[in-house]
């Protein structure tokens, strides 16, 4: 008999490494202090105790963000003197310090990510220290620096807040120059002088679909048609979906979270309370180019926006702090748009992209709701606290932390995604600020859920296609019949689908079973897909003949998903079926709740969200996904299980599901936290009843 370890070991141990093998886990560490002492009255910079070992880059940063006293005569991490400014900023910032303007220009070019601080310290410089100063520091940095970087995110972040820094002719030449960046925020500047088509501003007719939709929007026609009409009264809310494709999961970065709120947002809009709802996307030059039109109708009370970005390619999130500026006016200009203000906007994803919809939510008066996830701050010393690590990775990581940390403090309220314990423990000590964030109750963590299946159109023809090809595989097999191993996902890092494949491989499992994995497009030049189908190939290298056992399809829409999923259940079929979901870890696992409300026995990892609902043995299995050897432990363990023992656990499991986790019940929670923060946020601003226009702050 083969010993399997045990999942409640590695679920302890997954949950909290450092601690597990008794050691500190130095991140925590210095934000726990860091938070305790500013509640208790003591400037974040004063008295405290011993700063985080220097031995690594990660310690040496988090002592100089979080412990600026905390001096090191050597850097053996690695850290640079711009290391200490950007972290000394991000203290301050935290704090509740501004900064005045001259430091503001002074520190512009330095990177990407002070950047990011400075946009979110912008508004309360300008209101401490005054137009005056402001825009003198302004217009001093705009003739000197030869930065385009900071030349456009000056002129934006003027826009933004009403001042005129320089004479209309000199933003001509700015508009009519050859860096994009520039010529648009100066263009966007211009129109707030009243001149969004002067005479000469963008040398001519636009260069592509980009500028045609940007000149519009200053020549101030109507980019939204006739905005949202036929709602009901309620409130209006928007929620942002600015990962990849909307109507197409599993492509580039497309998953389960535009699965989510497509379902969510159609719940919303049959809700009593709700209006309508807006959900933002992004939309490149190509896609633009392709489809010009702005806002869509996707389903009675439910409408897409998409936001236009300066790209050649769909912006992914580690790319999103170079459109940030930008993408803050488009969001206010566009929501301001439309024929009714918006009640509530509501971001879930730590990344510039959503710092840029809390700063157009602001503008427009919108009350501001996020949902915060300890990713990446629960791997962060795991993966970051060791000499080797990547030096772009932790700055990178560390930036992530910083954006997640002012999300909350810009929120009217912070939601999180239940834990293992169906609240948000984990959450807190990642976070330990909530502790005083609305009167120090902690955060709500609504139920997430799927929508009610609906088949797909031309559901006949597409179930014996994709069943063809399933089959085609599973009976090329002599001998014993094998057992489908359907996996469903983007291919990103984080998927593990190579992970999966060497487990499958490594553990012989490939000998008794089929794999199909679904994700992916064919014709994306995304490098994230690219580089998990190298990986794919090269774990099939050391085990040719499994090659003819995998299945690789592209991306489906996610009720030809759903229908696939329900076909492999059926117990009438030749072959049978599992769904093994391989991620390193889910934070709630959207695609694993559909295997199992489909009737799949259904394997998930033990780290993140997937054991709230998912009991090991009862209705589901949980699997230490951390190496392909733990994973083919779980591989073999989920193949071995019998027919009787199955159909108990998917009973179990799909009636969990139907009954707890739907998009409706989500929908009624997350209308509760809606109206409750819209009703403080009109009693607090003495503003007037839902649905009635408010005024607008200039964008």
């Amino acid at each position: 008999m083969e010993h399997f370890p045990s999942v409640a070991a590695a679920r302890d141990g997954l949950r909290a490494p450092k601690e597990a093998r008794g050691e500190h886990d130095p991140f925590v560490e210095a934000r726990t202090a860091y938070w305790n002492r500013l509640r208790g009255g003591r400037k974040p910079h004063g008295p405290h105790g011993h700063g985080p070992s220097s031995s690594t880059l990660l310690r040496e940063l988090l002592g100089m963000e979080y412990h600026p006293d905390h001096r090191v005569g050597t850097r053996p991490g690695g850290a640079t003197s711009w290391d200490t400014v950007l972290a000394g900023m991000r203290n301050r910032v935290r704090a509740g310090e501004v900064p005045d303007p001259d430091e503001c220009v002074r520190l512009l070019a330095g990177s990407a990510s002070m950047r990011a601080v400075l946009f979110e310290s912008w508004s309360a410089t300008v209101r401490r220290y005054g137009a005056e100063w402001t825009t003198a520091a302004v217009r001093s940095a705009l003739r000197t620096t030869e930065d385009p970087d900071a030349v456009a995110f000056l002129l934006d972040m003027t826009a933004a807040t009403g001042l005129r820094p320089l004479p209309p002719p000199e933003l001509l030449r700015l508009a009519n120059g050859h860096d994009r960046r520039v010529a648009h925020a100066a263009r966007r500047l211009l129109a707030t002088y009243g001149r969004g088509r002067a005479h000469g501003a963008g040398g001519g007719d636009p260069a592509d679909a980009y500028e045609r939709v940007l000149l519009e929007a200053l020549g101030r026609r109507p980019l939204t048609g006739s905005g949202i009409t036929g709602t009901r009264p309620g409130l209006f809310v928007a929620q942002s979906m600015l990962m990849g494709p909307f109507d197409r999961p599993g492509e580039g970065l497309s998953g389960g979270l535009s699965v989510l709120l497509g379902s969510l947002g159609d719940a919303l809009a049959r809700t009593d309370g709700i209006a309508a709802v807006v959900t933002l996307v992004t939309a490149c030059r190509p896609e633009l180019e392709e489809d010009p039109v702005l806002l869509h109708r996707r389903g009675p009370g439910h409408w897409v926006l998409r936001l236009p970005l300066d790209s050649d390619h769909p912006v992914r999130p580690e790319e999103m702090g170079q459109h940030r500026e930008a993408l803050a006016w488009w969001a206010a200009e566009l929501l301001g748009s439309l024929r009714r203000p918006v009640d509530v906007l509501h971001v879930r994803y730590a990344d510039d992209g959503s710092l840029a919809l809390a700063e157009a939510a602001r503008r427009i008066g919108a009350a501001l709701v996020f949902t915060a996830t300890p990713d990446p701050h629960r791997q962060m010393s795991e993966r970051h606290d060791v000499p080797d690590a990547d030096p772009v990775h932790v700055r990178h990581d560390l930036h992530r932390v910083f954006l997640a940390d002012r999300l909350v403090e810009r929120a009217d309220r912070v939601v999180g995604i239940a834990g293992r314990a169906g609240g948000t423990n984990e959450l807190s000590r990642h976070f330990p600020q909530l502790a005083g964030h609305a009167g120090g109750t902690p955060p709500g963590a609504p139920p997430e859920g799927v929508a009610p299946y609906q088949p797909p159109p031309d559901r006949e023809r597409r179930r014996e296609l994709l069943l063809g090809a399933v089959d085609a595989v599973a009976g090329a097999r002599a001998g014993r019949v094998p057992t489908v191993l359907l996996n469903v996902g983007r291919l990103h890092p984080v998927k593990q689908q190579d992970v999966l494949v060497r487990a499958w491989t490594e553990s012989g499992c490939h000998r008794d079973s089929i794999l199909v994995i679904v994700g992916g497009s064919p014709r994306t030049e995304d490098p994230a897909e690219r580089a998990m189908r190298e990986r794919i190939e090269q774990a099939l290298v050391s085990c040719p003949e499994a090659r003819g056992r995998l299945l690789l399809l592209p991306a489906l829409p996610n009720a030809e998903v759903r229908m696939l999923e329900r076909a492999l259940a059926d117990p009438a079929r030749p072959f049978r079926a599992r769904y093994v979901c391989s991620s390193a870890k889910e934070e709630f696992g959207l695609a694993v709740l559909e295997a199992m409300e489909a009737g799949l026995l259904t394997a998930g990892p033990v780290r993140g969200g997937v054991p709230h609902y998912l009991t090991d043995g009862r209705n589901g299995l949980l699997l230490d996904t951390s190496t392909s050897r733990n994973l083919g432990d779980g591989l073999k363990r989920l193949l071995r299980i019998g027919d009787e023992e199955a159909a108990a656990m998917t009973s179990r499991a799909r009636r969990l599901v139907r009954t707890t986790y739907s998009s409706a019940a989500m929908a009624r929670a997350m209308t509760g936290h809606y109206a409750d923060v819209a009703g403080r946020k009109r009693r607090a601003s003495g503003g007037s009843a839902i649905g009635l226009p408010r005024i607008r702050i200039p964008s």
